[in-house]
């Protein structure tokens, strides 16, 4: 018998290897897809303009028909888009650390990270650091991999997909109830950027959705917090489908 798919989509300017402490944990019993999305990791750099849809579609080949599709940060906006219409490819969506119906500040902040960026890569990188890792108690090498894996991207790219990241929601936002498939939304309890609050929109805005805040967690749920965010999915893929 064969296992069911987990399809695991990385937040913007990482790539597939952000999931590789979650995989490892899922391996015996799910098959674990994790491909990089358009314009990181392995794929080349996207030009121009990019739309939420040209990321979904970058990726939506590599879906099986009835995956579990698990999406970080941009990629939960990525498996929201494609739980909305790609349907047939999902069988349940979890949205980690994910965003949600910003309010004008939360749009103002994110818009100020977004010019942070196109002026000083560097210092962007240095505060996203900070802000994902600061009072944490992850390996300093692993966050040595994920700076390394930050400045690696092609700037032009990473600012296109974080533009993507940044107004996407609004998109996103009057759709959400048309997403029948059961869901999952997890976020970290200290989460300055995907907050709790966020996670409690998301769980209001999808029809069949449940909500997990995790104590004391930052935003790199799949790096800190790896066995909780497993417990928590094959507890919710358990129910959904007797795994």
């Amino acid at each position: 018998m064969s296992q069911p798919t987990v399809v695991l989509l990385h937040g913007v300017g990482l790539d597939h290897t952000l999931w590789e402490p979650l995989a490892s944990l899922l391996a015996d019993r799910f098959t674990v897809i994790a491909p990089d999305l358009p314009g990181h990791g392995t794929r080349r750099p996207v030009r121009g303009t990019v739309t939420l849809a040209d990321l979904a579609d970058g990726v939506a080949d590599e879906i099986p028909a009835g995956a579990h599709l698990v999406g970080f940060s941009l990629g939960a906006l990525v498996a929201q888009h494609l739980a909305l219409h790609r349907p047939e490819r999902v069988a349940t969506l979890t949205s980690v650390s994910s965003v949600c119906r910003r309010t004008a500040a939360e749009r103002a902040s994110v818009l100020a990270r977004l010019r942070t960026a196109e002026s000083d890569f560097t210092a962007s990188t240095a505060a996203s650091l900070r802000r994902w890792y600061d009072g944490t108690d992850v390996d300093p090498g692993q966050v040595a991999r994920t700076e390394a894996t930050l400045l690696a991207n092609d700037l032009a790219s990473f600012l296109a997909c974080y533009r993507v990241f940044a107004t996407a929601d609004t998109e996103l936002g009057p759709g959400l109830g048309s997403i029948a498939v059961p869901a999952l939304a997890v976020t970290g309890e200290d989460d300055p950027g995907s907050t709790p609050e966020m996670t409690r929109r998301l769980t209001a805005a999808l029809p069949d959705c449940r909500a997990v805040v995790v104590p004391g967690a930052r935003h790199m749920l799949p790096v800190e917090r790896p066995r909780e965010l497993a417990g928590h999915l094959t507890a919710f893929l358990g129910e959904c489908s007797h795994v």
